[in-house]
Order: structure tokens, then sequence, then C-alpha cells
């Protein structure tokens, strides 16, 4: 299984040409789901750990940030990966549609006002990385942002989206120099597959409340959206922030690759609990004491 799992394989650091097409939705050889489980069950355990020193070390935050396009497995590789962390330490959060007050300041304010705190795993489930793909198949949507000069599509100028690009990496710099691990992984999935999972939504009832016919609408802009992530996976990697590009048409492989590049990275931070001096452990002593009395 290492040599399956060479987790190097899914890093994308931006230093070369992003050609989709070429990178695996699936992995090289088949893995019993059995012990795919067994060694997630065993990740869950090794992250809550983490967590508990992340927590009450308050020092570092991390930002795990999901993009994908429909039915690609976010919310359940949320919910499963994730399941043995201490809701206290954990946020999760979804960017739908700007609202108006959302679309009255700048198009990093939402990003601010959902930041996880230090001690806090932050989950983006898509992200603020919507504001330049949504909007490049949908560039109609700028217009509702009241920036200065665009007043209708030949307004917005050619490199519009290159310096957005800028301006994530400089806030995702940013968030580095201020303590925080940003994680960032694509779910990429073969339009066969997401076909699939869509029919799935509707022939199972209980997956019914999933379906949504706007999925169908824009899996009719598969081609674009796919040029348009190549794009902004290119020009938003780094060393340090690198993209991880999951082969995600076999679910429990996917969040099995997730599970272990967290952790992996997790296990790069200086975690440890809050050292206790001297005179306070003599102060915990005397109260010990006290409650022994009693």
């Amino acid at each position: 299984m290492e040599s399956i799992l060479d987790l190097d394989q899914y890093r994308y650091a931006g230093k070369k040409k992003l050609q989709l097409a070429t990178w695996p939705t699936t992995i090289p050889a088949k893995l019993a789901t059995s012990e795919i489980k067994s060694t997630i069950d065993k990740n869950i355990k090794q992250l809550a750990s983490y967590q508990d020193k992340l927590y009450a070390q308050s020092r570092y935050g991390v930002l795990i940030i999901f993009q994908a396009l429909d039915a690609a497995g976010k919310d359940s590789m949320i919910r499963h990966i994730l399941s043995g962390v201490n809701p206290e330490g954990i946020v999760v959060n979804n960017f739908k549609t700007p609202s108006k007050q959302d679309l009255a300041h700048d198009f990093l304010w939402r990003v601010h006002q959902v930041f996880p705190r230090r001690g806090q795993i932050g989950v983006f489930n898509r992200s603020y990385y919507e504001d330049v793909l949504v909007t490049q198949v949908h560039p109609e949507i700028l217009l509702q942002e009241n920036l200065p000069g665009i007043d209708q599509l030949s307004d917005i100028p050619t490199d519009f989206f290159r310096t957005r690009y800028q301006d994530l990496r400089h806030f995702e710099t940013y968030a580095n120099h201020c303590g925080y691990m940003v994680l960032k992984f694509f779910l990429h999935i073969t339009p066969t597959e997401q076909k699939k999972r869509f029919a799935r939504r509707i022939e199972l009832p209980e997956k019914n409340w999933k379906f949504s016919a706007a999925d169908i609408r824009e899996a009719a802009f598969w081609p674009k959206y796919q040029r348009i992530y190549a794009d902004v996976l290119q020009h938003t990697a780094s060393n340090d922030d690198p993209w991880y590009i999951i082969p995600s048409d076999d679910k429990w492989a996917s969040r099995l690759i997730v599970s272990q590049i967290i952790n992996q990275q997790l296990s790069t931070l200086p975690l440890a609990y809050p050292s206790t001096s001297p005179q306070r452990r003599q102060e915990l002593q005397q109260i010990l004491r006290q409650l022994e009395t009693k």
C-alpha cells in the first residue's frame, strides 16, 4: 500500500503547466475496502490526537479547503475523515452565492468572517476559490459586485482573474505568516462518474434531496470548468501552499488519501500540550490536597 499511496504524486506546486486530463481519477491498483476503512479509522484517531494538542496549545490554526465539481464527494469526505475530532475545535463553512452584505464588501471580506481562530481546524466546503471559478464560467456574476469601472462584460479587464489569483496567493501567504496551515484539495472525477452519482440521487429515494436541476445545468459546462480549474490550480499553487489533486472516482480511496495527507502535514507542526510552570504545579498540588481532605 505504501507504493500506491506515495502522497507526493498528488501534490501540485504549480511549477509546470497543469493538464487535468493527465491526472488520474483512480488509484493504480485496487485496495480492499476493509483495509482502506481500517486505515482511515486509524487516521481519524491520529487526527483527533493532533487536534487535541492544536486546540490546547492555541498557537496554530489549520484551514482545509475542498474544491470540486458537483457530486465529487466533498460532503461525505468531510463527514467521514473528520468524524473523530472534537466539535469545539472545528468549524465547517460552505461558500454559497454571495449575499447582499457580502457584495457590499471586497470579495475576501466574507472569508475573514468565518476564518478559524487559533487552535481550530477550519473546513471550507467550497471556498473563496469560487470567486475565480464560477465567475469565469458565468462572468455576468461580476456585474453584481459593483466593481469600479465594470458596468458591462466588455469592461472586465483581460488581467482581472490573474490579479485575483495573485490576491489569493497573497492571502494564503499572509495566513501562513500568522501561523496557519492551508491545505487545499481538489477532488478529481470523470464526467462519467459524475453522471452515475447524479443518477443515484434520482434512483435512490433517500438521496433525492441531494439532487438539484442546477447541478445538471452546470454539468453542461464540464469542459469549460476543467480548463478553468486547471488555470486556477496552476496559478494559485506554490511550494508553501500546494494543491493536492485527489483521484476521486472511488470515494473510499479518496478519503484514505486525503486523511493520510492531512495527518502527514499536521505532523510537521510542533504541536504540544501547554507546559505547566513549577509555581502552577505547586498550586495544583495544593488544590488536589484540598480536594482529598473534603
